[in-house]
């Protein structure tokens, strides 16, 4: 799905890694020459509570600079956000959503009622990050599902990334966990 600019609005809890990932996304794109911004919103700024984080990633110096409304892809970290924030307001014809969830992207599609254009997409991130890096934090393996789907950036680049970013302060653990975690989702995410 590689465009010219490519806008994605993450949706999640505050402290569940939004904007980390918004920016380690940004960042990932700046190491492949691209033009970048990464954003937070946040509401009430306690744990828990929902926000949204934007990336804009494009090939050309970007000119807007407010929050993103027409998203080409959007990424909910976490599925208790689906009945009470409309994930798909605005989502761009032939747009991308990625869901962590267990629920398979049939059962999305119908819960969020989506174009038929969509791609609606399930990645279990909770259970991969429980699995990897021994909690909850989805974030990074939204990462792997994002490269898969929109091939903003290959797994080896945003693996080459987090390496080199978390190698700055995390041990070889950490960053080998969250490299796990970033392929595991990559491989395992679904789409209809």
């Amino acid at each position: 799905m590689q465009q010219q600019l490519t806008e994605i609005r993450w949706h999640a809890r505050a402290g569940q890694g939004a904007v980390t990932a918004a920016k380690l996304v940004a960042e990932t794109a700046l190491e492949l020459d691209r033009y970048i911004q990464a954003m937070p919103e946040y509401g009430p700024e306690r744990m828990g509570a929902p926000i949204q984080a934007f990336t804009r990633i494009s090939e050309d110096p970007i000119e807007i600079h407010n929050n993103i409304e027409h998203p080409s892809v959007v990424v909910v970290l976490d599925e208790s956000l689906l009945p009470i924030v409309d994930v798909t307001s605005g989502l761009a014809p032939g747009g991308v959503i990625i869901v962590n969830t267990c629920s398979a992207p049939a059962v999305l599609r119908s819960v969020l009622g989506v174009a038929d254009d969509a791609v609606v997409a399930s990645v279990d991130a909770s259970t991969i990050s429980q699995d990897t890096l021994k909690r909850d934090m989805p974030n990074t393996p939204m990462i792997g599902a994002l490269a898969k789907l929109t091939g903003i950036f290959t797994l080896e680049q945003v693996s080459d990334h987090l390496a080199k970013t978390f190698g700055k302060k995390f041990s070889q653990e950490v960053i080998d966990a969250n490299v796990a975690a970033v392929t595991r989702a990559y491989e395992e995410v679904q789409a209809s």
